[in-house]
């Protein structure tokens, strides 16, 4: 309720939006984002149940009649598609049956590959989707190949890529069955697992896909035209479904699990050393009515997560990776609006943000989440939900000193309370939204004067946008406004302020917004835009965008810059109809640019993109970018604005058809500026599939080239930039890595997963200088206009200039990393897993900026590191309670 009343203080049009969603929260009204398929099918009640083995020899199927009206989406659309398919569906109380015979003239052309769940590899594949709600925007969809893997999906927008959580996993089986006529697939998709309401006769949205990885051919029973929007909205008709209620158990998943870590520093008089450790918790899932689903969770393990990528990051900004922790990913389309990024879960259970020093200290890797909880689901009345919840653990660090034998605790995390609210409401017959978001942190500092100085007390975000589209989604206007409050003691407040996401202690700040006893900061954001998503030749789009330089989301969200006015506009032509050589093209015009709220033109960008598809199925991109001479008011890090060199960038990429049984991709780049700076790149791919139950691939990259701009550090002194130096230098830069995969099937259940990055970094700075003027792009480079400068033999340079005298330590570097994971994922019984998982983190760094070669890749094995192992088993005990049917 705080958060609400102080957003909708901020942001004044929350509370009318508040109102709208409330006033349109009424009877459910199917919107139109696109035309409907007229095309029906039936779904046929059967006494016995088929059994699931693939082979559609039982009786309830020969007396259904199938459905085989399917045509071509890709390569030609609307045509016959060169293989016939079948699809028969029945039911009964318990669950929905389908049965698929899928005819190959040639079957030893049928693509086979045995891969985990939700891992496809270049198998043929059948799929179908439901839109049990009948609101032409939310949908399931259930997958099986040729191998019997299967995968699952949600569709959370009327779209068939954006809004798709693979992260979905309902419990339901699956089998295959080859023999001369093609394949045959039997599915069995329990009612418990779909959200539906309650009615004598259901009717459903339908649709079906079979998709052809060696003819590069997407059949489809509803055809979606590639070149108009909406996907759900246009589906068929599922009917038949008489006499069917919907079941909500409540789904337990508790598990157990322990791991042993050894690591390479570890010293025997380390009294801290705990190599074992165990742990248990609990997930549950449960249905709330018939459209909304409640996720809880209790002490979460996320042991099988693949470790993130390594890098070296010399800008000032966070780098942000990818959430893959599967209580965050899934349904987290229902949580994120369409505007700020207010939400990044990673935030939720990080790294401890305090430190402690002793001789031996044991600190927590991460916080623990005590427990969270999650809402999902869209309302009859067209009203989506998404709601997260929750608290993590006070965080201890262990601290043993050998003078006194003591071992103390020193706390370096609060007790923290995390919310997160989305609604978003259709209107209207075009299916436009219009949503409202909120969010919280609350922290128990306490009387903790380091953790008060570091963390904000509380911070709130509260939003609200749109989607208006116009012609069936041809044409959209959407945007959003948002409000930001962020309290706490002074010291956080001002380490917001000097932030290098907002940087008020500028010296050349015309507004002397800086105040070091502020206990608070607020700020605003909002977006508009205009779209042309459809139409056969020519898309188009057009944005601004603004920050305001208190706006702060960080808690919770994420965000790099404040201070900004930013513009884009792209015109897109494209031709998808096949021709003699190719099967579609596009060609791209873009113009970025941004101001901050003194007028200072900080980006002015042009980028030309054209993409081809080849006849074979080879793509093909070039990408051109000229950034234009502008200034910058964050390369000082608190130090004056600093002009930016004209820059020039040119992008490839080519690769072959994803269906294709040994898959390659090759794409790289160079760039040069006016100063003289170069930098090139150059990746690769390829992946081998040796049999079907076994894929390798290797990933290798190559990123070298001089910065001309690199900063260094500040040091007072000086007269020509208010009384500081800010230093800079030329820094010769190389990374080398290599991403390695190794996969192998026992069978759809149980796979052995293997993944390994060898990486090097090396930078080595040369030609020191400061700047030479507020503004200026040119530096006053040491060993000239009167200053000297002497290097030791540690790379420590000493700079006399006139009476001054100042040292800069050695920045060079050199840094070897090994990351490696290892997991074997075995679904023993439906909903059930054992995780068996290893890994691996080796990192040395060195002061020396000699090039990293492709050789250094084999040593980094050899580096020290610890090595992780962890044993995890979760059961999945669903529980029906009276008068859950």
């Amino acid at each position: 309720m705080i958060c609400i009343a102080r957003c909708a203080a901020r942001v004044r049009s929350t509370g009318a939006l508040a109102f709208l969603v409330g006033t349109l929260g009424g009877p459910a009204i199917h919107s139109l984002g696109a035309q409907p398929s007229p095309k029906i099918a039936r779904a046929v009640r059967v006494s016995r149940a088929p059994r699931i083995d693939g082979r559609l020899d039982d009786a309830a199927w020969s007396r259904l009649t199938p459905i085989a009206d399917f045509v071509q989406q890709q390569p030609r659309e609307g045509q016959a598609p060169t293989e016939a398919t079948e699809v028969f569906i029945a039911y009964d109380n318990e669950a929905i049956y389908v049965g698929a015979r899928l005819h190959r003239r040639d079957p030893k052309e049928l693509a086979r590959a045995v891969t985990r769940r939700d891992g496809y590899g270049n198998s043929e594949k059948f799929t179908i989707t439901f839109d049990p709600q009948m609101d032409r925007r939310t949908a399931v969809g259930f997958g099986v190949s040729v191998a019997g893997v299967r995968s699952d999906f949600r569709h959370t927008q009327d779209d068939d890529m954006r809004g798709r959580e693979s992260q979905y996993d309902p419990v339901w089986t699956a089998a295959t069955h080859e023999d001369a006529s093609g394949w045959t697939a039997e599915m069995r998709i329990p009612f418990s697992q779909l959200r539906f309401p309650k009615a004598e006769r259901q009717r459903w949205g339908l649709q079906m896909d079979r998709y052809l990885p060696d003819k590069n051919e997407d059949i489809q029973w509803a055809m979606v035209p590639p070149r108009e929007t909406g996907y759900v909205s246009r589906f068929g008709t599922l009917e038949g479904l008489d006499g069917v209620s919907p079941t909500r158990p409540v789904e337990f998943l508790p598990y157990v699990a322990g791991d042993a870590t050894r690591r390479a520093t570890a010293s025997t008089a380390n009294p801290l050393n705990r190599p074992l450790a165990g742990r248990m918790g609990l997930d549950a899932k449960t249905a709330l009515g018939s459209s909304l689903t409640l996720d809880a969770t209790v002490n979460p393990d996320f042991g099988q997560v693949e470790a993130d990528p390594a890098e070296v990051n010399l800008s000032a900004f966070e780098t942000f990776f990818e959430e893959r922790r599967p209580f965050f990913t899934e349904g987290s389309e229902m949580v994120r609006g369409n505007g700020a990024q207010y939400f990044y879960p990673r935030r939720i259970g990080a790294a401890p943000h305090g430190s402690a020093t002793g001789d031996f200290v044991d600190m927590p890797r991460n916080s623990t989440i005590l427990g969270a909880a999650k809402l999902t689901g869209r309302l009859p009345s067209r009203l989506s939900i998404g709601a997260v919840t929750a608290v993590t653990a006070a965080e201890q660090a262990r601290v043993f000193r050998v003078d006194s034998g003591v071992t103390n605790t020193v706390q370096v995390e609060p007790r923290s309370a995390y919310g997160v609210l989305r609604l978003q409401q259709e209107i209207g017959r075009q299916a436009s939204t219009i949503g409202a978001s909120f969010s919280t942190v609350q922290r128990s500092v306490g009387s903790q004067p380091t953790l008060a100085s570091l963390l904000t007390r509380e911070s709130y975000f509260g939003g609200a946008d749109w989607r208006i589209r116009f012609q069936q989604g041809k044409y959209a206007i959407s945007g959003f406004v948002a409000g930001t409050y962020v309290a706490g003691d002074t010291a956080s407040i001002r380490r917001l302020q000097v932030a290098n996401s907002r940087l008020f202690q500028r010296p050349d700040r015309r507004d002397a917004i800086y105040d070091p006893r502020k206990t608070s900061m607020s700020g605003y954001s909002a977006q508009l835009r205009a779209d042309k998503d459809a139409g056969r030749h020519v898309l188009w789009g057009a944005e601004v965008k603004l920050e305001s330089p208190g706006f702060e989301m960080n808690d919770l969200g994420r965000l790099q810059s404040t201070d900004d006015i930013e513009y884009n506009a792209d015109l897109q032509i494209r031709e998808t109809t096949p021709s003699r050589y190719l099967q579609n093209w596009r060609l791209g015009f873009e113009t970025r640019g941004a101001w901050n709220f003194e007028g200072a033109h900080q980006l002015n960008t042009w980028t030309q993109n054209s993409t081809a598809t080849l006849r074979n199925f080879w793509n093909l991109n070039v990408r051109s970018t000229i950034n234009l001479p502008s200034v910058d008011d964050a390369v000082t890090r608190g130090g004056p604005y600093m002009g930016l060199p004209r820059e020039f960038r040119q992008e490839f990429r080519v690769n072959n058809p994803f269906g294709a049984k040994t898959g390659w991709r090759l794409n790289g780049g160079y760039g040069v500026d006016e100063f003289g700076a170069w930098r090139r790149n150059v990746a690769g791919q390829i992946t081998l599939r040796p049999s079907p139950r076994v894929s390798v691939s290797v990933e290798p990259t190559l990123q070298s080239g001089t910065e001309p701009r690199q900063y260094v550090t500040r040091i007072a002194g000086g007269t020509r930039t208010y009384g500081n130096r800010y230093v800079f230098a030329f820094i010769d830069r190389t990374t080398i890595s290599t991403k390695l995969r190794a996969n192998y099937a026992f069978s759809p259940n149980l796979s052995l997963e293997a993944y390994a990055e060898p990486f090097v970094a090396s930078g080595r700075y040369s030609r020191m200088g400061e700047l030479s003027a507020p503004r200026s792009r040119e530096l006053r480079e040491y060993g000239t206009e009167g200053t000297t400068i002497a290097t030791d033999s540690a790379g420590t340079r000493t700079i006399t200039d006139g009476a001054s005298t100042f040292t800069i330590s050695n920045r060079d570097f050199n840094i070897m990393s090994f990351r490696s994971n290892m997991v074997m994922r075995w679904e023993w019984t439906p909903g059930s897993t054992f995780f068996l998982v290893w890994q691996q983190n080796r990192r040395t760094a060195e002061a020396f900026g000699d090039p990293a070669r492709a050789s250094d890749l084999f040593r980094t094995t050899r580096a020290n590191g610890d090595n992780y192992l962890a044993v995890k088993v979760s059961y999945w005990l669903p529980v029906r309670f009276g008068g859950a049917r």
